[in-house]
């Protein structure tokens, strides 16, 4: 329950933050027609915009970038259950367990009867950008045989990557000019950018998270 009041606590301060930079900015600009994100658009289209609540990680202003150079917003992937975790790609020692028990989520989710699979987004967000740029990203994701749709890799800037760590209720730290000690945590969002469930730990039962996953599959229409 830490977690969750933790994360929930983040996220409302965050915003609270980054909206009282917005605005002063907005009032120096001449108004502008507002370019609406796709998902956001879709849904509207479809009548079925879906309101996003103080907890959800879709308040989130920040932009990020993909392994294929995208630029993309929490918002964006509002619509699929979210599977995300925080690693650095150079890591040889938790890191590579952390990739490996999300594999085995995915490939436990794959191989069950839940409907809506394909709507589950696994996402490794980095903690070292310098090194994790979008290029060695891809390059780790195709050697990895993990550069498919449902697998995202994310980077920012340092500030951006440690408050986002900090609304997860991880903690990093660097203690080498290449290694860094870092929280091992799992976190599973619905499609509303809620948290639904967390877990610390490496190589540990994952069917809690897995039983997370399929329960919010159910719940997509």
């Amino acid at each position: 329950m830490k977690r969750f009041f933790l994360l929930a606590m983040g996220v409302i301060c965050l915003q609270a933050c980054k909206n009282n930079t917005i605005d002063t900015a907005k009032e120096a600009e001449t108004p502008s027609e507002t370019v609406e994100n796709t998902a956001t658009k879709s849904q509207k289209e479809e009548g079925g915009a879906t309101e996003i609540s103080d907890l959800s990680i879709y308040n989130l202003p920040d932009t990020w970038t993909t392994q294929n150079g995208n630029q993309v917003q929490w918002k964006d992937f509002q619509g699929n259950v979210l599977v995300v975790v925080m690693i650095y790609t150079s890591c040889k020692a938790a890191c590579p367990i952390l990739i490996a028990d999300m594999r085995e989520i995915r490939k436990t989710v794959e191989a069950s009867e839940a409907p809506h699979k394909e709507k589950v987004k696994y996402i490794l967000v980095s903690i070292d950008p310098k090194v994790d740029t979008p290029e060695h990203l891809k390059k780790f994701a195709q050697e990895s045989h993990m550069d498919d749709d449902q697998w995202v890799f994310l980077r920012s800037d340092e500030e951006k990557t440690r408050e986002f760590a900090a609304v997860l209720a991880v903690n990093y730290k660097q203690i080498s000019p290449v290694d860094f000690s870092h929280s091992n945590i799992i976190s599973v969002f619905n499609t509303k950018g809620e948290l639904a469930a967390q877990q610390e730990g490496l190589g540990i039962d994952r069917s809690s998270i897995v039983q997370q996953i399929k329960e919010q599959l159910e719940k997509i229409k």
